[in-house]
């Protein structure tokens, strides 16, 4: 049915879309002043004060040399490497084990699923806290090693909720014939149940990538080794401590203030990358994802 365009829901829309495309600017210019500082001349970042919304550069239109010091750093390469296994490790690991959660108490003949449902909704408002957490990973042996990155923080009640949501929209009727051809409840889990509820794993799945991705305080407590660092860490030392970049041949970049500055822009750059890349891929999932997750009951 076509909507009859009355004067007010003209202007409405005219409106609104000047104060969306004046939110958007906003959000789009700080990454791109970074992203034209990470391609400037580091003598002029230096010297110029304010936004940078073209390459600085009285060499050239644009210089990599920034990119080219950060991919010489192994801090970096490691910490990015490192994140990426987590990130990807994690993600497959959430999305099986949540999905496996939420089919047990999405099942209407649960024995006690309302009770269930209310425990572990509880677990989102009180939990242990940080020394008792410690305490555990330390008795299972994984403070300082590559699995206490993936196990903290890898259940999400939250997520549990959403995903159970999704699966209660489905006709009882598809688990029933299922189960009379012989299927088992992981065959209707993995077969059936997911494929169809895959917008909303999308977005469990994106929204864990880019927690997980952006995590540093995990790291930072369980983690000495610097081998095992992810790239947040490295970022850290960078941005904040002005090291973590040793080894590296500043002779190309002058001075220590002009390289510093440049590598920070250049390092910001190469750790948003993958998540720009891969959301516009995701987002079409959204709208459908998340209104499923917040229409049905």
């Amino acid at each position: 049915m076509k909507i009859k365009e009355t004067p007010g829901r003209i202007v409405f829309r005219v409106i609104n879309t000047v104060l969306l495309a004046i939110l958007a600017v906003i959000c789009v210019i700080p990454l791109w002043h970074v992203f034209m500082s990470s391609i400037s001349d580091p003598t002029d970042i230096t010297r110029h004060s304010g936004l940078v919304l073209w390459p600085l550069s009285e060499s050239g239109p644009v210089t990599l040399r920034g990119y080219t010091v950060v991919l010489k750093n192994n801090s970096i390469v490691r910490g990015y490497a490192n994140t990426i296994f987590y990130v990807g490790t994690g993600c497959v690991l959430c999305i099986i084990f949540s999905s496996m959660a939420a089919y047990c108490i999405s099942r209407r003949r649960t024995m006690w699923m309302k009770y269930l449902t209310i425990t572990l909704t509880l677990t989102m408002f009180f939990n242990g806290g940080l020394i008792p957490t410690y305490l555990v990973n330390r008795a299972l042996h994984i403070v300082n090693t590559r699995w206490v990155v993936i196990v903290m923080g890898l259940i999400s009640i939250f997520y549990i909720i959403i995903i159970k949501t999704a699966f209660h929209s489905l006709p009882s009727s598809l688990e029933e014939s299922a189960q009379l051809d012989g299927a088992g409840h992981l065959t209707i889990l993995f077969k059936i149940v997911l494929p169809l509820t895959k917008a909303t794993i999308a977005v469990i799945a994106l929204f864990y990538a880019v927690a997980k991705w952006n995590e540093y305080l995990t790291a930072a407590i369980y983690l000495t080794n610097r081998r095992l660092y992810p790239l947040q860490i490295i970022l850290r030392e960078i941005l904040i401590e002005s090291s973590g970049v040793s080894g590296v041949d500043l002779s190309t970049l002058g001075s220590f203030d002009n390289y510093k500055k440049l590598i920070q822009y250049s390092t910001i750059i190469f750790a948003t990358l993958p998540i720009l890349c891969i959301y516009p891929f995701v987002q079409k999932y959204f709208v459908k994802g998340v209104m499923i997750g917040s229409i049905k009951g």
